[in-house]
């Protein structure tokens, strides 16, 4: 859970058997509902609704059959908030289900196979992505409808087999329990814990005698404001007043000049009014609402839009509140109530007078809400700029309201309100005075551009950062609202109206467990605190008092490292070729940087586990989700001093990893070890998610700078470049990040002289760890840079670059590795192929031409990833399988579960060694006791090696059954497994893979590290906001060689997940650090990932056919990181549409844009005219918000 509601992990359906409510099902968050709140309400959780022992619900079912779940920790969320809609709408349409999942988050998956199980519930069940918002997938060369067949998701022909399915009875679910209804009477509540007082009255007069006895109590409704805050700020009330049974509060009331809405009524409930309202009333009348709701569907997920409230979004006065600029625009008006009387009041700048501040006295309350039907003449609109598109805090929202002369375009009253510029609401009263009594015209805009630059301003350390972005946003939200209402104009008045592109005119070692002694990072854990509860462990944790001394001169960015000499050990290097001659003979040459930000893992389920002291011979078993259960055995055994046979450890799955569960995880285990050690007692340890966010560290950040010489051709002839890794406060695996950067530093291209230098900086940031790439999308993100300069210099495509530079024919890699590239060229030319490229850039450039604010880019980007581990050792696996009597199978082997499927893969490879069916094979969990000294499950090679020992202990038994067989060649599995035992043939066997002796000679430079390569390519194409810099991945199409795949549903899974945590990475993620290192971004509601509404509306994945593998399982290839670098082809899309951007300024050439490419950044690139009018940001004495990372 994230606690804030952001990640919808713990989805709850209500019920409620009340008048005051405007539907009967909704969902909820766990994590924000109080058990006291619950009172009168019927509670289904997904246990509830089906489970495997008796029946599973069709919601369940249908994700299942999609595959649509990995490691399945998002699974319950997502199946209760689809049980929800189907339960209020049993036909939903793709819109619904979009809208309904759009808080869900999954970090596996990609989201695709979960949308096409929950799509066989619509009306109309269509894959093309012209019929509804889900992008395309499919291994076939076109959709399975452009020749007019029938849907492939109706007809049998695809995965999904519509007849296969469970129908949906909604007769069949459950009810309200009638009981329940009997017996609710209402009375006022009291509940009475230690250190605080929950009172929920009945009545309005009751209310009201109470916040007359208690001003200060507030007042909760969906907790989505209090909860946090009690949570994580230990924030105390000793009463805590709840409202959520007073009627007058969900009142609503229709009047000729406008709606009345209590101030209870939910976010999700004031939409529903506000739907029927603009349904049935004159357009002219609605524009109020129709801009209030456009904000309403952004608001949050739906389950908070389920349970927030309109009063409290407005009493909370939050800056960043996507309502109030537009109820304060719209002329919108709240009534307030006390024991002593009521008053109206305006909601203005005078009502909002500060952060979480307005003229709410404490005894008032906020009883309703008036929003009024427009006049004629009257144009209002609403705005909103999110790190992500959809349940996202805004950076910048705003409400626009203007109202002109009758029959004319002359205004004669305007009102601008801003959101997320200043500590609340933020009145530009200034601008919409210079414009009133003028007409709606470019000159009246240019002034009114100049007094806002001036009458919304940030100082340089605002809370937030983005300083000039957000001010920059102040200036496109309002030309975004003068195009809009000169549409409107047109459509009405019909003014004479200049071309709006003369706009321009008017412009110019080993870590310790803990340290008390010298603390080198915020986020070095130095106790632990074990209390029989988990809240009286954060109040102890809380009342411990530790001085502090300030570290002189703390290093944070890798500039100051380098400055400071501040590295980890050993530095690497790799050259080939003479790197200096050719830089002489080359053409052109060319020196950048490119910078990567970091990546926080975000696995759903953060770091848990759980030890309990066993027997009387100093044993513990440890249960852990962890990537190396052998790690968190041995680092248990050091920490207490016992040898690793006392120890086992045990991993029934993990719900998601990435690289994160390692050594940060051994970490924390012995710690937990410790305190069972010395309470003798079992001690469960599981990281809330800021925690896991600020202690256990994420991707290393990276800074790349790089020279490179090339020819008029566009061939290149060298390379150099350094890479700087930002490793944090310790070593953990980052020298080894740094070699594999070096070692993909080519990715695909055959560069004849080329020279690399890696450094892993030693920092006083927490430090960084494993992830899922380990190196690789860093390093070929700055190579791509190079190509992408390149072809910019040269004015020619990127992919023609690209090609010409590709491997081509057997060669030597930089470190003497010797390949054949042939696979890589066939997906490179099946991508080029698949996804028409060459027409497409025809189509992009014609858009690009005939629109000035809105810019397409495409870009085609391949990868050549190494599998298995440089360091030989690791390259090994064991297995154990047992046969029992009645022919059911079991088997042990040392990778762990957390998402990729390796369960299921080896379930297969065993099926297929002894001729059984899948349902005889059981895997129950990794465990250290059953099969010991387990390597990682890292590297794409877990299934590799694995998979080879299961197979060799299942070739043993069935080779020792053979006898059998021969003697009764008609018999069956049971009988001869019957007979075996009998006969004492042993029914276990072992089995054991030795992998290649792998290894990197960095004296020589030269080696063999990887025992294959794992090819694909990828096409992307984006369209580019200019104005605000938010994009849209129109479609992407993706072909990758895996060899002959085991499972292509799950290897297909793992190549969306994998992309789509590229596109995060490189478009979106952004971790932000104070100037004096402490994480900023600390949980989902400030750290963004990927969700629903950012998968490609179209997304085309394709195996290549004809691909083997001699040197893995069946001919496969390893798959789980490779695609995760495709991402890129994103960034590179959206850096071709900025170059169109640029272009239409005047400016060509190279340009710095590093990633991840967000908003703000490509807003920068773009350097648009509203970029530039904004002033740069006078520091003086004041430090920036954050820290510029790497």
């Amino acid at each position: 859970r994230s606690g804030v509601g952001e990640s919808q992990t713990c989805d709850h359906v209500l019920q409620f058997e009340s008048k005051a409510a405007f539907q009967n099902h909704f969902s909820v968050n766990a994590c924000l509902m109080p058990v006291c709140q619950l009172d009168g309400a019927a509670v289904t959780t997904v246990e509830g609704i089906g489970n495997t022992k008796t029946r599973l619900h069709p919601v369940q079912e249908r994700i299942a059959k999609a595959n649509g779940s990995q490691c399945g920790f998002c699974t319950p969320g997502m199946v209760m908030s689809m049980y929800t809609l189907l339960r209020n709408k049993p036909k939903p349409s793709m819109e619904d289900i979009k809208e309904t999942l759009a808080g869900n988050l999954c970090r596996c998956t990609g989201y695709r196979p979960i949308i096409d199980g929950y799509r066989t519930f619509c009306e109309v069940c269509n894959c093309s992505p012209i019929n509804s918002f889900i992008q395309h997938h499919t291994t076939s060369e076109n959709c399975c409808q452009r020749n007019g067949n029938s849907c492939c998701m109706t007809n049998g022909s695809g995965p999904l087999e519509s007849e296969e399915f469970m129908p949906l009875d909604p007769t069949q679910e459950l009810i309200f329990p009638p009981e329940m209804a009997e017996s609710a009477k209402p009375t006022t509540q009291r509940f009475r814990g230690e250190r605080m007082t929950w009172i929920s009255p009945v009545s309005l007069n009751e209310l009201l005698q109470l916040k007359a006895q208690h001003p200060q109590a507030p007042i909760v409704m969906g907790n989505t404001n209090i909860g946090p805050d009690i949570k994580f700020k230990g924030v105390v009330h000793p009463i805590i007043i709840s409202a959520s049974r007073v009627r007058e509060l969900f009142e609503v009331e229709h009047k000729p000049e406008g709606v009345c809405v209590g101030a209870g009524c939910s976010l999700s409930a004031v939409r529903s009014v506000l739907e029927k309202s603009v349904s049935s009333l004159p357009e002219e009348h609605t524009q109020t609402m129709a801009a209030l709701l456009d904000q309403l569907g952004r608001v949050g997920g739906e389950q908070i839009r389920n349970v927030a409230t309109l009063g409290g979004n407005i009493a909370s006065a939050y800056p960043n509140s996507d309502l109030n600029p537009v109820l304060a625009a719209g002329r919108c008006s709240v009534l307030l109530l006390s024991k002593d009387g009521k008053r109206e009041v305006l909601l203005n700048k005078e009502f909002f007078v500060g952060f979480g501040k307005t003229i709410l006295k404490p005894e008032e309350i906020l009883l309703s809400v008036f929003i009024p039907v427009s006049r004629k003449g009257e144009v209002v609109r609403a705005f909103r700029h999110a790190p992500r598109k959809e349940n996202a805090l805004a950076t910048v929202n705003a409400g626009m309201r203007v109202w002109f002369e009758e029959g004319s375009n002359v205004v004669k009253e305007m009102s601008v309100y801003y959101g997320g510029v200043g500590p609340c609401t933020v009145s530009a009263e200034k601008t919409a005075q210079q414009v009133v009594g003028r007409s709606w015209n470019e000159e009246t805009l240019c002034d009114a551009y100049k007094e806002l630059v001036d009458d919304v301003t940030l100082g340089a350390s605002a809370p937030g950062g983005k300083v000039m972005f957000r001010r920059s946003l102040t200036l496109s939200l309002l030309f975004k609202f003068y195009l809009h209402v000169l549409q409107h104009l047109k459509d009405t008045v019909h003014p004479p109206l200049l071309s709006v592109s003369t706009m321009h005119t008017c412009f110019q070692p080993r870590e310790q467990l803990v340290n008390n002694t010298i603390v080198t990072c915020v986020g070095q854990m130095i106790c632990g605190v074990v209390a029989d509860t988990k809240q009286h462990a954060k109040l102890a944790a809380r009342a411990l008092r530790i001085s502090y001394e300030d570290l002189p001169d703390p290093i944070f960015t890798v500039e100051e490292a380098v400055q400071k000499h501040s590295f980890f050990l050993p530095q690497r290097k790799l050259e080939k070729g003479d790197v200096s001659r050719a830089f002489q003979e080359a053409d052109q040459v060319h020196e950048g940087e490119i910078r990567l930000g970091g990546q926080e893992h975000f696995y759903m389920e953060t770091q848990s586990m759980l030890v309990i002291p066993v027997g009387e011979e100093k044993e513990m078993k440890v249960f852990v989700s962890t990537q190396h259960p052998t790690m968190a055995q041995e680092a248990v055994a050091e920490t207490l001093g016992i040898p690793s046979n006392r120890v086992s450890s045990h991993v029934k799955r993990v719900g998601g990893a990435f690289g994160g569960k390692v050594t940060k995880t051994s970490i924390l285990v012995s710690l937990t070890a410790l305190a069972a050690w010395r309470t003798g007692r079992p001690v469960r340890c599981v990281l809330e998610r800021g925690e896991d966010m600020l202690i256990t560290g994420a991707r290393h950040p990276v800074l790349g700078k790089y020279k490179v010489g090339f020819m008029k051709d566009g061939r290149i002839t060298a390379a150099d470049v350094q890479y700087y890794a930002n490793a944090g406060n310790t070593a953990d695996e980052s020298v080894l990040v740094a070699e594999k950067i070096l070692l993909h530093m080519d990715n695909s291209y055959n560069i004849p002289n080329l020279r690399g230098q890696s450094s892993a900086c030693k920092t006083n940031l927490p430090s960084n760890t494993a992830f899922r790439g380990f190196g690789v999308p860093q390093s070929m993100l700055v190579m791509e840079n190079i190509i992408n300069d390149v072809a910019l210099i040269l004015n020619r495509p990127a992919e023609e670059i690209r090609e010409k530079n590709l491997y081509k024919e057997p060669s030597l890699t930089h470190y003497k590795m010797e390949f054949d590239p042939e696979n890589l060229l066939r997906c490179w030319m099946e991508c080029k192929e698949k996804s028409e490229l060459e027409g497409r850039q025809l189509s992009i450039a014609q858009f690009n031409q005939q629109n000035r604010w809105k810019k397409r880019g495409i870009s085609m980007i391949p990868i050549k990833y190494g599998i298995g581990f440089a360091e030989g050792f690791l390259n090994q696996a064991a297995a154990l399988v047992h046969i029992y009597k009645d022919g059911s199978v079991l088997v042990s082997h040392g990778g762990t579960e957390m998402g990729q499927g390796i369960h299921t893969k080896l379930q297969q490879v065993a099926s297929r060694e002894l001729n059984v069916p899948l349902s005889l094979i059981h895997i129950t969990e990794t465990a250290t006791s059953s099969v010991p000294n387990t390597c990682p499950s890292a590297a794409s090679f877990g299934t590799d090696a694995n998979g080879m020992a299961v197979k060799d202990a299942c070739e043993t038994l069935y080779k020792r059954l053979e006898p059998i067989r021969k003697q009764d060649p008609n018999g069956t599995w049971k009988s001869w497994i019957s007979k075996a035992f009998f006969d004492k043939i042993s029914l276990s066997a072992t089995g054991y893979y030795r992998g290649q002796d792998l290894y990197m000679d960095w004296e020589k430079q030269e080696g063999l590290p990887y025992a294959y390569f794992t090819y694909a390519a990828c096409c992307s194409e984006v369209e580019l906001d200019c104005l605000t810099g938010e994009y849209r991945t129109i479609r992407t199409d993706l072909v990758a060689d895996i060899g002959r795949s085991i499972n292509p549903s799950i290897d297909i899974g793992q190549i969306e997940g994998a992309f789509m945590q590229g596109l995060g990475l490189y478009t979106m993620e952004e971790l932000k650090f104070s100037p004096s290192g402490v994480l900023y971004t600390r949980g989902p509601g400030q750290y963004k990932i990927p969700a629903v509404c950012d998968v490609p509306l179209q997304f085309n994945v394709y195996l290549l056919s004809g691909s083997h593998n001699p040197h893995a399982i069946y001919s496969s290839k390893g798959i789980g990181e490779p695609t995760l670098f495709l991402g890129s082809s994103v960034f590179f899309a959206l850096k071709e549409a900025v170059a169109a951007a640029r272009s239409d300024s005047g400016l060509s050439g190279p340009f710095p844009l590093h990633s991840p490419a967000t908003p703000e950044r490509a807003c920068s690139a773009c350097s648009t005219r509203f970029t530039q009018m904004i002033p740069e940001a006078e520091t003086g004495s004041a430090r920036s918000w954050a820290l510029e990372l790497p």
